[in-house]
């Protein structure tokens, strides 16, 4: 009529749960990683096929923003050309590297006479401004050396 109680068969009921709540962890960790590694950039440097991988070209295309810069020395900014590539330096450490160059604006009629007069406009120094095309990572990065140390370009 009934099932025979047998002792300790509670325990074993137990193990058995533990073991499948672990294999399902595994699992869900396992699908994360995986989740994770797809959608991690390439890194690679193979060249890339025209045409292959255009839709991950344009999505990379569009996470590019325009990012203006002040740089603390106005007579290096001023070698800078549009279309060159810089390395933005902050506190003895890149910022950014390989960046291009997308406008030198020329400074506004009174700034230069402010310049002279030792009158800043905020930040380090009048220095010149120059606009770069990064990723969005690297314009936060840009933005947060540029409030606590000047910064500087090298030409590449």
């Amino acid at each position: 009529m009934f099932a025979p109680i047998r002792a300790g068969g509670g325990r074993h009921r137990l193990r058995r749960a533990l073991r499948r709540r672990r294999r399902m962890m595994a699992a869900g960790l396992a699908m994360t990683a995986a989740a994770l590694a797809a959608a991690a950039p390439r890194t690679d440097q193979q060249p890339r096929r025209p045409g292959r991988d255009a839709p991950a070209a344009a999505a990379a295309a569009q996470d590019m923003v325009r990012a203006p810069v002040r740089i603390a020395d106005a007579a290096a900014a001023s070698l800078v050309r549009p279309g060159d590539r810089v390395d933005v330096l902050a506190a003895a450490r890149v910022v950014a590297r390989g960046a291009p160059v997308v406008a030198v604006p020329s400074p506004p009629a009174g700034a230069q006479g402010l310049a002279a007069a030792g009158v800043d406009g905020g930040g380090f120094g009048g220095g010149a401004l120059i606009v770069l095309s990064v990723p969005r990572g690297t314009a936060a990065a840009l933005s947060g050396a540029a409030a606590s140390s000047p910064l500087a370009v090298a030409l590449r």
